[in-house]
């Protein structure tokens, strides 16, 4: 089911929602197109390719993930208690790893802790971002927090944090290797492996490049531009921008963007596409949105045009 299927039941939830724009589906809905979007089922080990703007875990009876995994176990047959094992974030797509067992749960926590630790990165990103990095490919490495600033919490950069805020844990020191899949007209396809895990790890990086992740509507308010080159912000400029991207008009006939207040609500282009188990390797398809944007940028991965 990993190819054709979860391609159609991703281009069918973008357009009712969950990609930014419509109405958003109903518990019925969801359901159903979760169960299809399935791209691996062995035991207790279940796998589905998310789209975006899905939330693993909710709020204030929101419609989530994690809400819907009783009846999604009960129409796949599964034992009644699904444990999310791995996800990527709210308007993130692609891999969630569930589990139908604690111990097959703690083990894979217990491999993927081990794996970081190790070096190694279980999970491999794909990301379209607005700028290319300047080398290749290479590392970031920065210290995290996040920080409220004004209405906006932000997740921060601090170069060098002290021993005292890594010990309290108000810093977290992150890690991700990047690698440079294609560029075109000012854009790219990245590889992202992150070898550390906080949120909004993989954004707040990109921003830390001067390429934000196209679609990321609020890291991208950390990238100010001065006659065309792009410059990091302090937070406190950054929590005062709006929180929409702002694309340049080249870019966006590019894109095919139709003119109006829709334009600002592309949908995030970051992608868990990977996950590297210690008896198998999980792939998900990257969302027709997602390749559509290839296709049109000419980057590597797009699907041939339609006829």
């Amino acid at each position: 089911m990993a190819g054709g299927s979860a391609g159609r039941v991703l281009a069918r939830a973008a357009g009712r929602g969950w990609a930014g724009e419509g109405r958003l589906p109903g518990p019925e809905e969801t359901l159903a197109l979760l169960e299809a979007a399935v791209v691996h089922r062995e035991g207790a080990l279940l796998a589905l390719s998310k789209p975006p703007g899905l939330p693993v875990c909710g709020g204030g009876g929101e419609l989530s993930l994690a809400a819907l995994l009783p009846a999604l176990s009960r129409r796949l047959g599964l034992p009644a208690e699904l444990h999310v094992v791995k996800a990527p974030g709210r308007e993130s797509s692609g891999l969630v790893l569930l589990s139908g067992c604690r111990r097959a749960t703690e083990r894979l926590h217990r491999f993927f802790a081990r794996a970081r630790r190790g070096g190694r990165c279980p999970a491999t990103y794909r990301a379209v971002t607005v700028g290319v990095p300047a080398e290749p490919e290479g590392r970031v490495c920065v210290g995290l927090r996040r920080q409220r600033l004004g209405d906006a919490v932000l997740v921060v950069p601090v170069a060098a944090p002290s021993r005292g805020s890594l010990a309290r844990k108000e810093v977290k020191k992150t890690q991700t290797s990047y690698r440079v899949l294609g560029a075109a007209g000012g854009c790219a396809l990245l590889e992202l492996q992150p070898k550390t895990a906080f949120p909004g790890q993989l954004l707040a990086h990109l921003a830390l490049l001067l390429c934000p992740a196209l679609g990321d509507h609020e890291g991208c308010a950390g990238v100010g531009r001065v006659l065309g080159q792009p410059f990091l912000l302090p937070p406190a400029a950054a929590a005062a921008r709006p929180r929409a991207q702002v694309l340049d008009e080249e870019l966006e006939r590019r894109l095919q963007l139709a003119p109006g207040p829709r334009r600002g609500r592309l949908p995030l282009h970051l992608h868990l596409q990977e996950l590297a188990l210690p008896a198998a390797v999980l792939t998900a398809p990257p969302p027709p949105f997602f390749l559509r944007t290839l296709r049109l940028l000419g980057l590597p991965g797009a699907p041939p045009p339609p006829h």
